[in-house]
């Protein structure tokens, strides 16, 4: 529900109304239009009738919101949401490139592909400490290991780090390492690790699953934002079709939708989408035309000898390629 105020409403009118949303555990955020101000409402608003709010004085009246979605969309939030992170930002016109490795695997390796993507122009650094990986036999990830080597990185580099957490076993040491915890495509309905990471109050990458549709990307980033935290990112990294050339089939039509759904930013994941390297700068310059807010690269200094999804990754050289033809293709949308 959207309760909308009458003009002119005071401050000391409205207090009495957020006490009892949150005797009620109701979420409520205040909306700012041109000329109407209004707060909106998230959560089980079954408790309270309608009366009950019309009984307040600065009350004009009251608007049912139909998507489930209420703090990712944009009935409550009509304005693009932009997040600063540890000196770089993201969404509302901001451009981000997050890069480097699936996996973390040894200091030698991440220090040189931090230093490269960074060189190339790269705002945040990826890499993997968990991996979930399909066999039970292939190379999970160096685990506490790998976040250290990614502070590290992040010391030498200066770019935040963005790692996937597995486990709510470990949410202490991604809320201590950590700045963007990153929820992967095979936990995107994992409820209670949601609900958990956003209790962290830490931006959230969230992926969307590999069969999932748009509603339900909104609707498990509406659990991360219950949880508490305000900075969800949404990430398009292919999802399963009958198709095989490719790894996954990216869906470039989920950025404008996205966009249009909800006040999240949206990047583009073109190396899982495609998994082939080759792939990766064309639909990184789709995605960028497309009106994403940013890309994820996986980049490797030796992706023949890559432990973990070395096909798919783009080496130093060809990162920096793709990020000046990028650059490109942003001065080519912004003038049209």
């Amino acid at each position: 529900m959207i309760i909308i105020l009458k003009p002119d409403t005071a401050e000391k009118e409205i207090v009495p109304i957020y006490r009892m949303l949150e005797e009620n555990r109701i979420i409520a955020q205040e909306i700012m239009g041109e000329t109407t101000r209004m707060i909106g409402m998230a959560g089980d608003t079954s408790s309270i009738s309608e009366d009950s709010i019309l009984c307040f004085s600065c009350v004009e009246r009251i608007m049912r919101v139909q998507e489930p979605y209420k703090l990712a969309g944009r009935k409550f939030h009509p304005e693009d949401s932009g997040y600063d992170i540890e000196g770089k930002r993201i969404g509302d016109g901001a451009f981000a490139v997050i890069a480097g490795p699936c996996s973390v695997e040894s200091e030698e390796q991440i220090m040189a592909v931090a230093t490269a993507v960074k060189d190339a122009g790269a705002t945040f650094l990826r890499g993997g400490a968990f991996k979930p990986r399909t066999s039970p036999y292939a190379f999970k990830g160096l685990g506490l290991n790998g976040l250290e080597l990614l502070l590290m990185a992040k010391k030498a580099t200066g770019l935040p780090i963005v790692s996937e957490i597995m486990s709510v076993e470990f949410l202490d040491a991604f809320a201590e390492s950590v700045d963007v915890v990153q929820i992967g495509a095979r936990n995107m309905q994992n409820f209670t690790l949601l609900s958990q990471v956003g209790g962290l109050r830490k931006p959230v990458l969230l992926k969307r699953g590999l069969s999932s549709t748009i509603e339900e990307l909104l609707m498990a980033a509406e659990y991360v934002m219950a949880g508490g935290s305000g900075e969800v990112i949404l990430c398009e990294r292919g999802i399963r079709t009958f198709e095989t050339a490719t790894r996954n089939t990216l869906d470039v039509s989920a950025v404008p939708v996205l966009k249009a759904k909800s006040h999240l930013p949206v990047v583009v994941d073109p190396s899982h989408a495609t998994g082939y390297w080759y792939y990766v700068e064309p639909m990184a310059l789709a995605a960028t035309a497309a009106g994403a807010d940013g890309l994820v690269v996986e980049v490797h200094n030796n992706p023949e000898a890559a432990l973990c999804d070395g096909a798919q990754s783009v080496t130093p050289q060809v990162f920096q390629r793709i990020m000046d033809k990028v650059g490109r293709v942003r001065e080519a949308v912004a003038d049209g």
